[in-house]
Formats: C-alpha cells, structure tokens, sequence
C-alpha cells in the first residue's frame, strides 16, 4: 500500500487560482511564490539556470534567443526552453535583447518547469486538463467586500445565477447564500 504521495502528486493538489495574474490576455503564475511553494514542500529542491558555450545565460540562433532552466525535485529534472520575449509575448531580434528580457523569460521558464512537476500545471493545459478545488468562501473571508460588490452589480441576474457563477471559483455554503440573499 502506497504510503507518501508523488511530487507530482503533491504539487498538482494545490490550488494556484489565487495566484494567478492576467497580462495581455495570458495567464501566469507568480514565479517567487511558486519556488517557495515548492521550497516549503520540498526544501532539497534546486534549479539549474543553463548557460551556452560562451557562459552567457541564454542561447540563440542568431536571429532570436531562448533559455534552458531546470527545476530538479527528488532527483527528478524537467527542464524547460522557453524563448526571450517582449511585453507582447513576441520573440525579440538578437540585437535587440536585454538583460531584463533575458532575465524576465528565466523567470518564467522556471514556473513552467515547476509546472512540469505538478504545480500549477493545469494553467497551461487549460482548466479542464485538472479539477480544481473550489475555495470555501465565508463571510469573515478577505473577499467577502470583493464578493458582496460583484452580487450588488449582478443583482439582476437573480441568486441562482449568482451562486453559479460564484460556483465557478468557491465552494458556497448554505449560511453563505443566505447571507448574499439578504442583499438582493
């Protein structure tokens, strides 16, 4: 009988929705809270930052460059290539790179070779890859303001569609809607 869960199985349970951030239409996860997420889970974890021939931190083709990172956990790498690209998620011309941009795309090679080993991995599959679990709301919750403004906006479509739509994040209990009834 199996006893201790896998790596993957560890991360792939924990629930990222709320670290989550939009820019320009995609989605990313932090990628300072996934290290130490994966840190506080598995302390022995490292990664590995590749560099090219000549010692610089990416590598390139001489048109576009790319990074290589590794993120080793238990004695498992995945490893991840991911190119240099601008605010636009566009690949940048060699000449035109930086350090930031450089630096920027390590960053997010790391949190996709995180996700390799579980954590948050659903973001890039698309949500229906992994069920997430929904988040208990309570009314004593840090986004109970954040929820009673979107019920007071929506007051209209009814409680049943609120409560579905709310459903598609928190886990609702009877006390709860009870409570955003009230409100309508």
């Amino acid at each position: 009988m199996k006893t201790t869960k896998s790596v993957y199985e560890t991360l792939s349970a924990i629930n990222v929705n709320s670290k989550i951030e939009k820019k320009n239409g995609l989605t990313y996860l932090s990628w300072a809270w996934a290290w130490a997420e994966v840190k506080n889970n598995y302390p022995q974890a490292s990664y590995t930052i590749y560099e090219n021939s000549d010692g610089f931190n990416y590598h390139h083709d001489t048109q576009t460059a790319w990074v290589k990172t590794g993120v080793t956990i238990e004695d498992i790498e995945h490893i991840e290539y991911l190119p240099v690209l601008d605010f636009r998620n566009k690949s940048i011309p060699i000449a035109n790179i930086t350090s930031f941009n450089v630096n920027s795309s390590i960053q997010r090679s790391l949190t996709k070779a995180i996700a390799r080993h579980g954590l948050g991995l659903y973001i890039y599959a698309g949500e229906d890859f992994v069920e997430v679990k929904a988040i208990p709301l309570n009314i004593d919750d840090e986004n109970w303001v954040k929820i009673m403004k979107f019920v007071g906006a929506n007051k209209d479509k009814g409680l049943k569609s609120i409560i579905k739509t709310l459903n598609t994040k928190y886990t609702i209990s009877k006390l709860v809607e009870k409570e955003i009834s009230k409100s309508l």
